[in-house]
């Protein structure tokens, strides 16, 4: 095979045994990697209904055939477990350069089983991989791991997947960290890998995986280049990294403000992506061979605390939620609450949402100065702060909101269900459906919480869009653009197209940011010439489509056995009522129209309408039905 080290290593924590497996090339063309190699294993090998902390949770790391080839966008890797904040799959991607190196080592992927009876970490170079004691390394930070794995293995180019403290804790939403600064960030599987004592997996390789057409992967490489320049949103992103649309979005009322209550954020201008350029930006950083560069790097102090380079800076979901969410417009306080997230290793979005959370519930009296410990107010940077120590060290009441808002707002009570923002358990991310109607759809039906990566933008998708947007969209069947705030049948459709796409980059391990369906750097077109030219495989966009649609189902399959169907395909009460201020005043989810939407999506995807769930037939069109309902 071409791309593949034809390689993955399993890990038998509990016994200290490692082996390796050398699956087939049909294996490996029918699910491809990331996701939906993952949640192979997954599958087999979790038992339906355990506790996310059971040693029987599998837990799995994958890479693909195109991961550590030299072009942009490929250095990926997904994590999957079954999830300790949902109770149902979880799903992570991350980029930077550890995945890039695993693969250097010779390894497509990595199958952990087990708890080990102490703190161990996983040590995988040039082909071999060994367990190691841990003990040392428990309760350090990630920078501090950093440090001492450098020394202790002699290498300084090694690259260390871990978790912060917040994972050894079990905090339900903590993060897998490498480079101290890329985050395994939703879905808390940082928290699977601290119930299994596991802190941290380095790896260090020399081996380069073999390529099928190398010249075609070079003219897809000099394209890179010439099409950044070209392509106003892509340049924007690498100047200005993901926070380049805050602006654009508070203009549009579409800022999540004060825990999704408005839209708008009346100091927006103090905390935009331009502002961190002109004030705090160091430099930008990138992940393995990629030319965007989006990833920002800062430096700066907050009441004299150090904000320290290598910890990277915030993105646009991390100025949101620990922004706007909470109506704290301090950039600097932003950036310390970012650092100290990469720190302990718990996920942004859910964090500083779960403030937010918090926050409202002291606005309205939910929670008490007393329990709290001191004011807890939107706009407070300081209270914001201290807020956040203590859910990753679970002091106080930071050890009940380390469970997550829903959890927190079901053992409060009082009321507080309805300051929670949230689809399965999961805290929403910085993109309102109240604008972006799909969204809505989207955020219900994926199948481990909501979120903004698993399919395009309504924005994308009108008559004005640019021509590039639309004539790559097309390549996907979706030639009759719409109103953003529409969600008729051709929305749908877009939506559910879009995810598939959206799936099989999770499972081929490709950024979002630069493979896409309409604004990023290469289209649907280039997508398959790459697929093509790693693997000489004759692959089809169809093929390629039907790879992400196996994973869709195979997520939902999961959640299946746990019992959960369409009665998780829920939004929080907050989406249905109108927002207050700015251009979206006034806006809403409508709610009749979502739950006709959600019925038309079900029987799209040949889910029962009725549990939304896979029907048997779908699965087995698949090639799924062995997995058993």
């Amino acid at each position: 095979m071409f791309g593949y080290a034809g390689r993955i290593l399993h890990v038998d924590l509990t016994e200290g045994r490692l082996w390796v497996e050398e699956p087939d090339e049909t294996f490996y063309r029918t699910y491809w990697g990331g996701s939906a190699m993952g949640l192979y294993y997954v599958l087999k090998h979790t038992p339906p209904g355990i506790d996310p902390f059971d040693p029987r949770n599998t837990l799995t790391f994958f890479l693909s055939a195109t991961t550590g080839v030299p072009i942009s966008g490929q250095s990926r890797a997904t994590a999957n477990a079954k999830s300790p904040l949902t109770g149902l799959i979880g799903d992570s991607q991350a980029g930077g350069f550890w995945p890039a190196e695993l693969k250097f080592a010779r390894f497509d992927g990595i199958v952990l089983y087990g708890r080990a009876p102490r703190p161990v970490y996983l040590w995988i170079h040039d082909g071999e991989a060994e367990l190691r004691d841990a003990s040392h390394l428990w309760g350090r930070t990630t920078g501090e791991v950093e440090d001492i794995l450098y020394e202790e293995l002699g290498d300084d180019q090694i690259e260390i997947a871990q978790i912060g403290p917040a994972g050894e804790r079990l905090v339900r939403f903590a993060a897998i960290i490498n480079m101290a600064s890329r985050a395994h960030g939703r879905t808390g599987l940082g928290a699977v890998m601290g119930s299994k004592n596991l802190k941290a997996i380095a790896v260090r390789g020399r081996w380069r995986p073999p390529v099928y057409d190398p010249e075609a992967l070079q003219r897809l490489n000099r394209q890179g280049p010439a099409a950044y320049e070209a392509n106003p949103a892509v340049k924007n992103l690498g100047v200005y990294g993901t926070a380049n649309i805050l602006a654009y979005q508070n203009a549009a009322g579409g800022q999540p403000t004060r825990n999704y209550t408005s839209g708008f954020f009346e100091e927006a201008d103090r905390i935009t992506g331009e502002r961190m350029a002109e004030t705090i930006l160091k430099e930008r950083d990138t992940c393995y061979a990629c030319i965007v560069r989006c990833k920002r790097v800062v430096e700066t102090e907050w009441n004299g605390r150090k904000v320290e380079p290598r910890y990277g800076g915030p993105e646009y979901e991390t100025l949101s939620t620990f922004g706007s969410y909470c109506g704290v417009s301090d950039l600097e306080a932003i950036a310390l609450a970012h650092q100290i997230c990469a720190q302990y290793g718990v996920d942004t979005i859910s964090c500083g949402a779960t403030i937010a959370f918090a926050m409202e519930c002291f606005e309205r009296g939910i929670l008490s100065e007393a329990e709290v410990g001191f004011p807890l107010r939107f706009g407070d940077a300081e209270a914001m702060l201290r807020l956040l120590e203590m859910i990753v060290r679970r002091e106080g009441i930071g050890d009940l909101l380390a469970e997550g808002s829903a959890r927190a707002a079901q053992r409060l009570g009082r009321g507080a269900e309805d300051c929670v923002v949230a689809v399965k358990g999961q805290e929403l991310p910085a993109h309102m459906p109240q604008l972006k109607r799909s969204l809505a759809l989207i955020y219900a039906v994926n199948p481990f919480g909501a979120d903004h990566q698993s399919s395009e933008h309504d924005t994308l998708y009108m008559p004005k869009s640019p021509r590039l947007f639309l004539d790559r969209l097309a390549a996907l069947g979706l030639t009759d653009p719409q109103p953003p705030r529409a969600l008729n049948e051709e929305k749908i459709r877009f939506a559910y197209e879009t995810q598939k796409f959206y799936s099989f980059l999770d499972t081929a391990d490709l950024c979002q940011f630069v493979f896409g369906p309409s604004w990023q750097l290469y289209g649907p077109e280039e997508l398959v010439a790459l697929m093509r030219a790693v693997t000489g495989w004759e692959v089809t966009l169809e093929e390629l489509m039907r790879v992400g649609e196996r994973r869709l189902n195979m997520m939902r399959a999961f959640n299946a056995r746990e019992g959960a169907g369409r009665d998780r395909d829920t939004l929080p009460k907050r989406l249905f009522e109108p927002l207050k201020g700015g251009k979206s005043e006034g806006l809403c989810v409508d709610a009749a129209e979502w739950e006709a939407a959600l019925i038309r999506y079900y029987e799209r995807a040949g889910w029962d309408p009725r549990t939304g769930m896979p029907t048997r037939e779908k699965l087995a069109e698949l090639g799924l039905d062995w997995i058993l309902l």
